[in-house]
């Protein structure tokens, strides 16, 4: 056998192996599956999309690898990279809203918790926003609530179909009103959007909560979710001890809400993109003709 041969079939091996302390804190090639303890060498992962091959669960991505595997390569050009954001409050609380901003700039090397571009996939041309839960998160405030704005009016210009993929845990408290104000911002271009009788698809990740699910989140003509996502506005708590009752098991994840008609379809994060694809052809979208 080859040394080649021989580090092939380490690899093959390599996912029935079940974590222990000292792989969790290796040298990073490898992964464990936080929900079934799967571990997989970590470009086998990313292979696959970052989804556990043994149970499914889907590990949260950035939105520079979203982009990788929605749009076509080399075909994602950025919009309003330059739009960042202030502190207009002077909000502080245990630390301020400024040293806040920026760690999570110098973390995540984003301005702000969403990226917003125009792209092609499959050849079809497409309005792509992604929100990143890294970037404090992937709260809503005022910058997020720009770029999406004018990415939406962009597309309304192009006649191109819209795509938000959603990851927050709802608006930015350190905004205060200024946060909240972009869900009637945002909602409004999607209203124009539609008149225009264009296509709007919001994809549903976990987490999807507070005021982006009670705005554009749930506005589409096409609701996808990825499978267990956490969809809601309010927290389960804060639910029972309003209502007094406990509630379902699974409340809140895409397959109840899917189950209750609120989310179209839960799409695998492997199968999102040609399923992307197939319903922007049934909606009429059509490739791009060279200039």
């Amino acid at each position: 056998m080859s040394l080649f041969d021989w580090f092939a079939d380490r690899r093959k091996a390599a996912p029935v192996v079940r974590a222990t302390q000292e792989v969790e804190e290796g040298d990073g090639l490898w992964s464990k599956c936080p929900d079934c303890g799967l571990v997989v060498y970590r470009k086998d992962l990313i292979a696959n999309a970052s989804v556990c091959k043994g149970c499914g669960y889907h590990h949260r991505i950035d939105s520079g690898e979203r982009i990788r595997l929605i749009a076509d390569p080399g075909s994602f050009e950025p919009l309003d990279s330059d739009v960042a954001p202030t502190d207009p409050l002077a909000f502080k609380d245990r630390r301020s809203y400024a040293d806040r901003l920026r760690d999570s700039q110098q973390s995540t090397g984003l301005r702000d918790a969403v990226v917003t571009g125009l792209c092609r996939t499959g050849g079809l041309p497409l309005a792509l926003g992604v929100m990143d839960f890294r970037f404090m998160g992937g709260s809503m405030g005022s910058v997020v609530g720009e770029k999406l704005t004018r990415l939406i009016e962009e597309a309304t210009a192009r006649r191109y179909p819209v795509l938000i993929v959603c990851a927050s845990g709802g608006a930015r408290m350190q905004e205060g009103m200024l946060s909240l104000m972009q869900m009637a911002k945002i909602s409004g271009a999607l209203q124009r959007h539609r008149a225009a009788e264009l296509l709007y698809i919001p994809l549903l990740t976990h987490p999807t909560t507070g005021g982006v699910t009670a705005s554009f989140a749930m506005l589409g003509d096409l609701i996808l979710a990825e499978p267990k996502a956490l969809i809601g506005f309010a927290g389960r708590r804060v639910i029972e001890q309003t209502l007094r009752e406990k509630l379902p098991d699974g409340f809140q994840t895409a397959e109840y809400l899917q189950d209750h008609g609120f989310v179209d379809a839960i799409v695998t994060r492997p199968e999102f993109r040609d399923t992307l694809g197939e319903l922007l052809r049934l909606h009429g979208c059509r490739e791009l003709v060279p200039a």
